[in-house]
C-alpha cells in the first residue's frame, strides 16, 4: 500500500471516528426534559439571575417558559457578578454559553436543543483532541482508536448532552495533556525548548480553570506529573536550569492570572448549594470510582428497573469491564515495558493517579464525597481513554466489541434509558399530570437557589406535558376546559416551615370548582404535610395519601375544591 493511500484510509478513519461520535451526541438531544442544573446553565447563560424571577407570587404555567427568554444587552462583567454572587461557578463557560445563543437563536424559549448543542460540540472536539494526544504519545493507529473509544463511550456521549460545562473542561484537559506530552518529548527525548509549546499550554490551563473549578485538579496533576518525571529520571534532562525557569514562569503566570477571581472561589466556598455533597460512608468512594469507570465503556438500563433486571445488566456490565480491563492491562504492560512508548505511557499513568489522589484527598479530608457523583470524574476520563485506547491498539477483536458494546450503551444514553437526569422531571410531569382536563396548582417552597432550579425544572415538564394535552387527538378524545387556569408558584420556607403554609394560604388562587394542588417540599418530611389546608379563605384542599411521592424531595397531591 502506498503512502499516500495509507494516509487516505487513515483520515478517512478520524473522519468515520469523528463523523460517529456527533452522531450520538446530537442524535435525540432536545428529548430529555432540563433538569436542575440544566436550568441553572440557562438563567445565567441567557443573562439573567435568581432576581429576575417570578417568586413568592402566583404565576401563570403556561407563562413559564417565558422566564427563559434571552435577556440582550447583558455585559460579561454582569454575568460574572450574578455567578459571583448567586452561583459557585466561575464565568467563562455562561459567558461562551450566552454569546453562542446570542448567535444562534435569541428568539427562542426555554430552547433545550440550543442549550445543549454547544457542549455537544466540545464533545465532538474532544474527539479530535485525543487522536491528537495518542497520536503524538503512541502512534497514528492508537490515535484513530482513541478517537474510536471517545466517540462511542457512553460517559462521554452523556457528558456531551447534558447543558453544563463538563465538556468544555475535558476538551482543554485533553488540549493540556497534548502540551504535556509535547513538554515531556522536548525534555527527555528532543533536549530541547519549544518556548510556544509552554505558551499555548499555559493558555489552555488558563483558560480552564476560568471554565470549571475541578480543573485545578487537572493543573495540579500536571505539574506533579512533570516534576515526578524529572525526578524518576533526571540523568537525562539537560538544561535543567532551563527549564526549571521554564516550569516556575508558567505556573507562576497561571496561578496570577486566577487571582482576581481568588476572593470568589473563597466566598463560593461558603455558599450552600456545596453542602450537597455527603460525607464519605466508608470505602464506598472506591467502589464508586470503579462504578464509573465501568460507565466509561459500558451502560445498560439499571435505573429504576426490577431487581432481577437491574442484577443481570449490573453482572454483565461488571463482567465486561473486567474483561476490558484484562485487555487493557496486558497491553499497558507492554507498552510500559516498550521504550518508545514507556514515557508516555508513565506519563499518562502519573497523571491519572494525582487526580485519582486529590479525589480521594477532597473525600477524606474535606468530607465531600465527589466519587458519588459520575459526572465529577470527567477530569481525568481523557487520560483514562488515552490508556485504554493505546492498550488495545493492537488487539481488533477488543476493539470491535468494545466499540459494537458502547454504540449500544449510547443508545440507551440518547433515549435516556441509562444517565436518566436527577429528579426525574419528567416522570414528576406524568404524575402530576393525574387528570388533564382538571386545573393544576404546582407549588415549591424553597431554602436556597438549588431549590429554585429544581421547581422550575418541574414546572418546565409540566408545562410541557399539559401543553400538549390540550391539542392533538388527545384533546378530540378527552375533551377538556380550554379556559383551564394551570397555575406555579416558588414559596419561600424562611425563616421557617410555617411561614411556607401561611403564604400559600394567602394565594389568590383561580377561580375554578376544582383544582389539583402539587406541594414541592425539598427538605420535608411526609408528616410536615397537614392534612387540609385553606387557599385565599374559600378553597379547602384535603391531602391525598395515596399521592405521596419522593424522588430526593417529596411532593404531595391536595384535592381542592370550592
Amino acid at each position: 500500500m502506498t503512502t499516500k493511500r495509507r494516509l487516505y484510509l487513515h483520515y478517512l478513519c478520524l473522519a468515520g471516528a469523528i463523523i460517529l461520535g456527533a452522531s450520538l451526541r446530537f442524535w435525540n438531544l432536545g428529548l430529555k426534559p432540563l433538569w436542575t442544573d440544566e436550568v441553572i446553565t440557562a438563567i445565567f447563560s441567557l443573562g439573567n439571575n435568581y432576581n429576575n424571577l417570578p417568586l413568592n407570587v402566583l404565576f401563570p404555567l403556561e407563562r413559564v417558559p417565558e422566564i427563559f427568554t434571552f435577556n440582550p444587552g447583558i455585559t460579561y462583567a454582569q454575568i460574572a457578578n450574578n455567578l459571583a454572587t448567586q452561583s459557585t461557578h466561575p464565568p467563562l463557560f455562561f459567558c461562551g454559553m450566552y454569546s453562542w445563543l446570542e448567535w444562534i437563536n435569541p428568539s427562542c424559549q426555554a430552547c433545550v436543543k440550543e442549550l445543549r448543542l454547544l457542549p455537544a460540540l466540545f464533545g465532538v472536539g474532544a474527539i479530535a483532541a485525543i487522536y491528537a494526544v495518542n497520536n503524538i504519545a503512541f502512534s497514528s493507529t492508537a490515535g484513530i482508536v482513541g478517537a474510536l473509544l471517545m466517540a462511542v463511550s457512553p460517559f462521554a456521549v452523556y457528558l456531551s448532552q447534558e447543558a453544563r460545562h463538563y465538556t468544555i473542561p475535558m476538551f482543554l484537559i485533553t488540549l493540556a495533556l497534548l502540551g504535556l506530552m509535547q513538554i515531556q518529548q522536548d525534555i527527555f527525548q528532543k533536549k530541547t525548548i519549544r518556548i510556544w509549546v509552554w505558551v499555548l499550554w499555559v493558555l489552555v490551563n488558563i483558560i480552564g480553570l476560568y471554565v470549571h473549578y475541578f480543573f485545578v485538579l487537572a493543573f495540579i496533576a500536571e505539574i506533579l506529573t512533570l516534576l515526578v518525571l524529572m525526578y524518576w529520571d533526571k540523568t537525562k534532562v539537560v538544561n535543567k536550569h532551563k527549564i526549571w525557569l521554564t516550569l516556575i514562569l508558567s505556573t507562576s503566570t497561571v496561578m496570577i492570572s486566577f487571582m482576581p477571581w481568588l476572593l470568589v472561589i473563597l466566598s463560593h466556598s461558603n455558599f450552600s448549594q456545596t453542602n450537597w455533597l455527603p460525607a464519605p460512608s466508608n470505602i464506598a468512594p472506591i467502589y464508586q470510582t470503579l462504578i464509573s469507570w465501568v460507565l466509561m465503556v459500558i451502560a445498560l438500563p439499571v435505573e429504576n428497573q426490577p431487581l432481577a433486571i437491574a442484577a443481570s445488566y449490573g453482572f454483565l456490565m461488571v463482567i465486561f469491564t473486567i474483561w476490558v480491563g484484562w485487555q487493557a492491562y496486558k497491553g499497558l504492560k507492554l507498552l510500559y515495558y516498550q521504550s518508545k512508548t514507556h514515557l508516555a505511557t508513565l506519563t499518562l499513568l502519573i497523571f491519572t493517579i494525582f487526580v485519582l489522589l486529590q479525589f480521594f484527598a477532597i473525600v477524606y479530608f474535606i468530607s465531600k464525597d465527589i466519587t458519588i457523583v459520575p459526572r465529577y470524574h470527567f477530569v481525568y476520563y481523557p487520560s483514562f481513554c488515552a490508556l485504554v485506547s493505546a492498550s488495545i491498539t493492537k488487539n481488533q477483536k477488543a476493539q470491535l466489541i468494545i466499540v459494537l458494546v458502547g454504540i449500544l450503551s449510547c443508545v440507551f444514553v440518547v433515549y435516556n434509558l441509562v444517565f436518566q437526569k436527577p429528579f426525574h422531571p419528567e416522570q414528576v410531569a406524568q404524575n402530576m399530570n393525574l387528570e388533564a382536563s382538571i386545573p393544576v396548582m404546582l407549588v415549591v417552597g424553597y431554602s436556597d437557589y438549588q431549590d429554585i432550579a429544581l421547581g422550575l425544572s418541574f414546572a418546565l415538564a409540566l408545562e410541557q406535558l399539559r401543553n400538549q394535552s390540550l391539542s392533538g387527538e388527545y384533546k378530540i378524545n378527552h375533551p377538556i376546559d380550554t379556559s383551564r387556569r394551570d397555575s406555579f408558584a416558588i414559596l419561600s420556607k424562611s425563616p421557617n416551615l410555617s411561614a411556607f403554609w401561611n403564604n400559600l394560604s394567602q394565594l389568590p388562587i383561580p377561580a375554578t370548582s376544582k383544582l389539583n394542588l402539587w406541594i414541592v417540599g425539598p427538605g420535608m418530611i411526609e408528616q410536615d404535610y397537614p392534612q387540609q389546608l385553606v387557599l385565599s379563605q374559600q378553597t379547602t384542599c384535603t391531602i391525598d395519601p395515596s399521592h405521596h411521592y419522593r424522588i430526593g424531595v417529596p411532593y404531595q397531591l391536595y384535592q381542592c375544591s370550592n
